[in-house]
């Protein structure tokens, strides 16, 4: 059970009274906080201790929400932004109150219906949590005690010409490599990495297999197997077929698919049709 109330965060809290609006729920310091009755479960009784996500209303009030948004405070995510006005912007994030951007936290101009890495802040003055387009700022070069190959949880930020920038545990920075990557990623996604080794200045070079695992030929074999088994053994590709199609299906360049079926048919795994490919 939390000490305090603490916004941006999820909070373990007792439920210690009703009223016409929800339950006030205390931390041990007898502070108390509103969870709307839109967020109360049947299932919650007076002397519960619940997990809810500390945020502020329009008024500045403090609400406490059984949902959890796409990122906490002092994490990053992938927001859309839906609505512009002259002092800033707001973003949707999970909760039904969206997130403000100041315009001095954008680095570009923000346009409705398009994505942006932003890391979710709290202003310490007035509780209220805002979203960060400056995402340098927040970043560590000093990583402390990582071993190699050690299991690590990343945010993919944009592509380079030497493959995707990644923040790490919300406090680094990373890299993977395109000639390392075995699988179709995007702007946005969460994934599991592996750290490959730290770099002299502070950065990150990581990989999404752990290291030793399994050879790349064999994970890319694997792979169209799976494929093959989701679509009940036959796909109408093979290695005369468009390269952006072998992407979509198997998040594999041409190259590397080609090398994969060729392997499977020495293996005699597969059939190879003018129209496609057959699980034997």
């Amino acid at each position: 059970m939390n000490e305090h109330i603490e916004v941006g965060k999820i909070n373990q809290l007792e439920v210690n009274r009703e009223s016409e609006y929800g339950l006030y729920l205390i931390a041990k310091d007898q502070k108390e906080v509103l969870l709307p009755n839109r967020y109360v479960k049947k299932s919650i009784s007076i002397g519960d201790i619940i997990d809810v996500f500390i945020y502020t209303d329009s008024e500045d009030r403090l609400v406490a929400s059984t949902i959890y948004p796409e990122a906490m405070v002092d994490e990053f995510g992938y927001f859309e932004v839906v609505e512009n006005k002259h002092y800033g912007s707001f973003v949707k994030w999970g909760l039904p109150k969206d997130l403000f951007v100041p315009l001095s936290q954008q680095k570009t101009h923000f346009e409705i219906g398009k994505k942006y890495i932003l890391r979710v802040c709290l202003d310490s003055k007035t509780n209220r949590l805002y979203g960060s387009q400056r995402v340098g700022k927040w970043l560590s070069y000093k990583p402390q005690k990582m071993t190699k190959n050690q299991k690590l949880k990343g945010l993919i930020i944009s592509k380079t010409p030497m493959g995707y920038k990644v923040i790490v545990e919300n406090r680094y920075e990373g890299m993977l490599f395109d000639n390392e990557i075995f699988e179709k990623i995007s702007i946005g996604e969460k994934r599991t990495l592996y750290l490959k080794k730290v770099r002299t200045d502070g950065k990150l070079d990581l990989l999404l297999q752990p290291i030793g695992q399994k050879s790349t030929s064999t994970l890319f074999e694997k792979k169209v197997i799976e494929k093959l088994k989701e679509k009940n053994g036959f796909i109408p590709l093979n290695s005369k077929s468009d390269s952006d199609k072998i992407q979509d299906t198997f998040g594999m360049s041409k190259k590397r698919f080609k090398g994969a079926i060729n392997s499977l048919l020495e293996q005699n795994k597969i059939i190879f049709y003018e129209n496609g490919i057959k699980l034997i």
